[in-house]
């Protein structure tokens, strides 16, 4: 598939959950390998959700707290240096500071802004992942999204966060549409047929648009 600069497009669907660390570590080394192909591809980023804890509370926990529940003391502990060196290794510092919660308005606001253009939505991504994990700021808060709406320039947001209801429904369809299917993420799938999972190194990533390239020109 050629774009109109007569690159070769790279489509890449990516299901994530914006409490995520893994799904932050995989955007920054898509990112380096998409940077690192610029010449030779053309790249459409599309994000679609999914849920690590559906059932987190919607007006948020401590985040220390609910790990440390969820996973045990010494697994989180583990967990979070590992985090915190893997961050550092990105130029990024690992805040685990402030509440988590449900994320369902993250991505209500994400699919509102997939509609206004896929460079909007996968920069809406990166700001609340900046947000949530380096910045200790709670992804279930209205003006901490609204905030990051505002500064990447989405339309609507304010309308769509006073209403609860509102995007539900399409985010389910985004769901069980690209993520029902996978146990864990980041899930990357490029030109509808090439799976990773996970953080993976930016060279993996470019191998990947190597044989999806190949093979769409036979």
């Amino acid at each position: 598939m050629a774009s109109n600069t007569g690159k070769k497009l790279i489509q890449i669907d990516v299901s994530s959950d914006t409490v995520c660390p893994w799904c932050f570590v995989g955007k920054k080394n898509l990112e380096k390998a998409m940077e690192q192909s610029k010449d030779k591809f053309d790249f459409e980023v599309r994000w679609h959700p999914f849920f690590l804890n559906p059932d987190a509370p919607k007006e948020g926990i401590k985040k220390s707290d609910y790990y440390r529940m969820k996973f045990g003391p010494i697994q989180f502990e583990h967990a979070t240096a590992r985090m915190t060196e893997i961050f550092r290794g990105l130029g990024m510092e690992y805040d685990m500071s402030g509440l988590t919660g449900n994320t369902m308005d993250s991505h209500r606001l994400i699919a509102l802004a997939g509609y206004q253009g896929f460079d909007k939505q996968n920069a809406i991504v990166g700001e609340l992942f900046q947000s949530y994990f380096c910045q200790g700021k709670f992804i279930g808060d209205r003006q901490v999204l609204l905030d990051a709406a505002r500064k990447v320039g989405i339309e609507g947001a304010e309308d769509l966060l006073q209403d609860s209801n509102k995007g539900v429904d399409e985010v389910k369809e985004e769901l069980n549409k690209y993520s029902s299917g996978i146990s864990g993420v980041p899930h990357f799938v490029i030109n509808g047929k090439y799976q990773l999972s996970g953080g993976q190194p930016p060279n993996t990533f470019i191998r990947a648009f190597e044989v999806a390239a190949k093979d769409g020109a036979q």
